[in-house]
């Protein structure tokens, strides 16, 4: 990267579109930034990417900056090498979306479109919690769950470009059904759907009075951000709902570092808000369910320092290279 290119970052996911133009001496801080809501329907995605691109090349015009020389996009879903984005169970009726083609009108710059996960991982390891590392994993955690893999310093992507999707793990083929089409996903039961889901069996046994609460007095309303709420306050049985959940948090962790043996990994997306109140029950659940605990290496399971940002910073970045 020179102090001459100029990137932008776009993050697609479910609910909002986020991008940001990064500074190239410091990629943490932004030249420009953009948000719209997430729309519904392929074509509307389309110009509401567009559209975040172009209001962040104006501000960039306007400031005396110049114009943008290479994009990314992150987008949540199965994104493969050529750029569509195959499936994306958290946005309805998008299948086999072409974003670099829809995106015609800048293709006289370089694009590159990504997993919005994938994203997240590298601009974890390239400026945030996994610096230094070769081999590390990030996992979002969110309305559902997204994960990027980093070994031999490269993001790994596999044979198609659908690798990192660790949420679609089957934990429990028994379990309730996931948006994916399937049951007893990993994160039916570690993402904020899962959470709620605790809480709410928690509460409709006559417990978790202050949860019901922030919730507006229906067991039925409850969400993960309310557990989250009551269990930064102090309330006991958030904090126990938070314990539970960190179990199912550590059995995934355990098995993806089974399988892919990283030096950290790396705990991102709305939930890791919640800071040790999450990380403490799961550093103690995993240290359980991994394979030779006391015989290998400590893997730190560390919270994410960029926060809401980094799948815009990663697509950005991602633009570079």
């Amino acid at each position: 990267m020179t102090t001459t290119t100029v990137a932008a970052g776009v993050d697609l996911g479910g609910t909002k579109i986020l991008g940001r133009v990064i500074d190239p001496g410091d990629p943490t801080r932004s030249l420009a930034t953009a948000r719209v809501d997430t729309p519904r329907g392929a074509e509307a995605v389309v110009a509401a990417v567009d559209r975040v691109l172009t209001q962040l090349e104006s501000q960039m015009v306007e400031a005396g900056l110049g114009r943008i020389d290479a994009l990314g996009v992150g987008a949540a879903g199965l994104v493969d090498a050529e750029g569509v984005l195959r499936f994306a169970p958290n946005l309805p009726g998008i299948v086999d979306l072409d974003l670099r083609s829809g995106l015609s009108r800048w293709h006289d710059r370089r694009v590159v479109v990504d997993n919005d996960a994938n994203c997240a991982a590298w601009a974890e390891l390239k400026v945030g919690a996994a610096q230094g590392a070769s081999d590390a994993i990030l996992v979002t955690l969110g309305t559902g769950i997204g994960g990027g893999i980093v070994t031999g310093g490269k993001l790994r992507h596999g044979a198609f470009g659908f690798a990192g999707e660790p949420g679609h793990m089957i934990v429990d083929p028994d379990g309730p059904p996931c948006p994916c089409g399937r049951r007893g996903c990993w994160e039916r039961y570690a993402s904020g759907s899962g959470l709620g889901r605790l809480a709410r069996d928690l509460a409709q046994a006559g417990r978790a009075d202050r949860v019901v609460e922030l919730a507006g007095g229906d067991p039925d309303d409850v969400r993960g951000e309310h557990v989250t709420a009551a269990a930064a306050a102090g309330d006991p049985d958030a904090q126990e709902v938070l314990r539970q959940f960190g179990w199912w948090v550590a059995i995934g962790v355990a098995n993806l570092v089974n399988l892919l043996d990283p030096e950290i990994v790396v705990i991102g997306g709305r939930l890791a808000d919640a800071g040790d109140l999450l990380l403490e029950p799961t550093r103690a659940a995993y240290a359980g369910l991994v394979l030779a605990h006391d015989h290998r290496p400590d893997v730190p399971i560390v919270g994410a320092e960029l926060g809401a940002d980094a799948g815009a910073i990663g697509a950005a970045l991602l633009a570079l290279t």
